[in-house]
């Protein structure tokens, strides 16, 4: 197994501010609000709100005339080799919401998924398992995650946590709105454009699944090191 570290910020650019260089790292971005350009040694893509983008090289982020604010995972080395907060870039704000250290078969390939979940007013995912650990963070309404032999948690709006994938999770929502989070995930290759869910109790099988997903990126990556 390879351990590596799975992280979270939240980064916010002003309005069509000078570039940001980011080293090469496996990395998820999600535009939660404004637009962002995302330049490559491979080319450049705009993301605009409720898109996103994976890759593992170095990276320019450049945001528009609105500014941006994004989700930014990455995954790399356990322990890690440096913090993952912007750097020259002193009117930028950069906010390490979550870290955790996640095991990885090295023997199997993995990709990187970034999807985005919804739920409609007193929602439910049943208890289940993925096939691999993600770190999800609410857009908006509210979300209890039971997990056994862990304290119950609610998390609203910019709350994060992470789900190992193997450990069951029961997740119900508020009734007062509706709740969407984003997601990234590490999984197996086997997984691409399939779902990675798995129902934990017969009985749950056959219920209806009042969640909605939407993937919005999916990409081969290499484990840190590898």
């Amino acid at each position: 197994m390879t351990l590596c570290t799975l992280r979270l910020y939240e980064d916010t650019l002003p309005a069509s501010y000078s570039p940001v260089y980011l080293p090469a790292e496996n990395r998820a971005v999600y535009v939660v609000d404004g637009e962002v350009l995302i330049e490559t040694a491979d080319g450049a893509q705009l993301q605009r709100k409720d898109s996103a983008w994976v890759g593992a090289g170095e990276a320019t982020l450049q945001s528009g005339a609105q500014g941006a604010r994004i989700f930014r995972w990455e995954l790399v080395a356990s322990p890690e080799p440096k913090r993952g907060e912007l750097r020259s870039a002193p009117f930028c704000t950069s906010v390490r919401k979550l870290g955790a250290e996640v095991e990885l078969d090295a023997k199997i390939g993995w990709l990187m998924r970034c999807d985005r979940v919804g739920f409609p007013k007193a929602g439910i995912a049943y208890t289940h398992v993925h096939q691999g650990p993600g770190i999800r963070c609410v857009l908006q309404g509210e979300i209890r995650i039971e997990v056994p032999g862990h304290p119950t948690a609610v998390y609203g709006p910019g709350g994060s946590w992470l789900e190992r994938g193997h450990e069951p999770v029961l997740a119900p929502t508020t009734e007062r709105e509706e709740t969407e989070f984003a997601r990234c995930f590490i999984l197996p290759r086997s997984c691409r454009g399939k779902s990675s869910i798995r129902y934990v109790k017969a009985e749950d099988i056959p219920k209806p699944k009042p969640q909605r997903y939407a993937v919005l990126v999916e990409r081969f990556v290499d484990l840190p090191g590898a």
